[in-house]
């Protein structure tokens, strides 16, 4: 039984820790000593109770002496100082599979920003960037860290370019309840886990609204479509999209109250500021991020009408039903068009 290691001790990273100690022994890593001690002295942390197997630490260097896998799991926006704290410890034989929907943007984010696809990378790729590891892959899927933690049954998706990553990503993770699958399209499943973010605060803001079933279906199915557009305007084929990561992380976050990016477009819908609601939810919803991101990128043509109308809502103040109307008139010719494009 190998030690497998985890970097991040949020609500998904306690989750996955504990999923992982099914199988293994696990070393946690987080920054806060008292973190730390709650871990290993009281067993319960983001309430949740702590398997036996897990021990906690506050010192890198244990993790990466005692553990050739390792689970990075931090919001995108720590990412990258999380990596160049861990910079010197991580060697070739490493491998790292992080659990991270987002993306590391080199410029601040401003109103007018343009950028291009080399002023962005996705976590895997920032792996390789900033360290000397070499065998990366990605956790993706409809994983809902409080439902993982209350031990529902889940799927998700390992993809790496090396299938001894995928092989030993499902061995650690397997489980009766949380299904692996595996996928050799790495940066089309990190972009698949990213964009569907936005998506689930224009869901959000649907239910806000009062709007029923049809409608969030009607939205989602586009939101799909668009989210393919995106992507295939950079180059990568709509496979992943369809698939766990794809379509299954869409359904779960854009259908549940437990999404950090539906309760935003919920709360945004009820009036509530933007300020106001990352505050109160307490943790990084990536949504609001993908937009600006989208809009920087926007000079490279594709057709991402709901990003565009969720972005001037949420930073330009246009009202919520005018935004609706827009889109409802929003030219389309064909329903199902983006796999001959």
């Amino acid at each position: 039984m190998k030690t497998i290691g985890v970097i991040g001790a949020g609500s998904f990273g306690t989750a996955v820790a504990n999923l992982l100690a099914e199988n293994n022994n696990v070393i946690l890593f987080a920054r806060n000593p008292t973190v730390v001690e709650n871990i290993n002295v009281k067993r319960v942390h983001k309430n949740q109770e702590m398997n036996s197997r897990i021990e906690a630490t506050d010192k890198p260097e244990y993790l990466t002496s005692n553990c050739e896998l390792i689970f990075p799991i931090v919001p995108s926006s720590s990412f990258k100082s999380m990596l160049q704290d861990f910079k010197t410890l991580l060697t070739p034989r490493h491998i790292l599979i992080h659990g991270t929907k987002g993306l590391h943007v080199k410029k601040e984010l401003t109103k007018d920003l343009e950028l291009t696809a080399r002023d962005v990378s996705t976590m895997s790729t920032l792996i390789l960037q900033e360290t000397s590891v070499v065998r990366v892959g990605c956790l993706a899927g409809p994983n809902l860290a409080t439902e993982i933690a209350q031990k529902q049954i889940a799927a998700s998706v390992v993809a790496s370019r090396y299938d001894e990553v995928i092989e030993l990503g499902k061995k650690a993770l397997s489980s009766n309840r949380f299904k692996v699958y595996g996928s050799n399209e790495t940066i089309g499943i990190e972009l698949a886990g990213i964009l569907k973010n936005y998506v689930a605060i224009a869901a959000g803001m649907t239910a806000g609204l009062g709007y029923g079933d049809n409608a969030r279906s009607f939205l989602v199915t586009r939101g799909m479509t668009e989210m393919i557009y995106i992507a295939k305007s950079f180059g990568f084929t709509p496979e992943p999209f369809l698939g766990i990561a794809g379509i299954g992380d869409l359904m779960a976050t854009c259908n549940s109250k437990l999404s950090r990016n539906f309760r935003v477009g919920f709360y945004l819908s009820q009036g509530k500021q933007l300020d106001e609601i990352i505050k109160e939810i307490g943790e990084v919803a990536e949504g609001v991020k993908t937009l600006q991101l989208i809009k920087a990128l926007s000079s490279y043509g594709f057709r991402a009408p709901i990003a565009s109308v969720l972005y001037r809502v949420i930073f330009d103040g246009l009202e919520i039903e005018k935004g609706i109307n827009s889109l409802m008139n929003f030219t389309v010719e064909a329903d199902v068009d983006f796999l001959n494009s």
